[in-house]
């Protein structure tokens, strides 16, 4: 695994404590496990590609404001909760840390244009068999 590639500061996000939601009882009902952590893309350190590859992800955990918002209530402590948040931004931005592969168009081989025109000669084979018995 390699290291990360751009750390975030801690002073860019935001990171609220609140209460989780769904199945659990007595503990979910009083304790503030739950994170809610709030990262400003537009406003962060992050270099501007990244900022641009990050807001033209189709994610829905980015509002219109661009405002990152990670929520994670999976575990029963406020600690592991927030490490699984750090995580998860830490992820998604080191996803969009390596620019995109540029396409380079190619052109299909003599073969596979053979193949095709084959294929589709015994297509109208069939279709033709099909007809000629139809008119009787």
């Amino acid at each position: 695994m390699t290291a990360t590639a751009t750390p975030i500061p801690e002073s860019e996000v935001e990171i609220t404590a609140m209460r989780a939601q769904g199945a659990g009882g007595q503990n979910v009902n009083k304790v503030s496990s739950a994170i809610h952590l709030r990262f400003d893309i537009g406003r962060s350190s992050l270099p501007e590609d990244h900022k641009e590859r990050l807001l033209a992800l189709r994610d829905q955990r980015i509002t219109r404001d661009g405002v990152l918002v990670i929520k994670a209530q999976s575990h029963r402590s406020q600690d592991m909760n927030r490490a699984e948040a750090w995580g998860r931004l830490q992820e998604l931005v080191d996803s969009v840390a390596q620019p995109p592969k540029t396409r380079r168009p190619t052109k299909p081989t003599a073969a596979s244009k053979r193949r095709r025109l084959e294929s589709k000669k015994l297509r109208s084979q069939v279709k033709l068999l099909r007809s000629a018995t139809d008119t009787s």
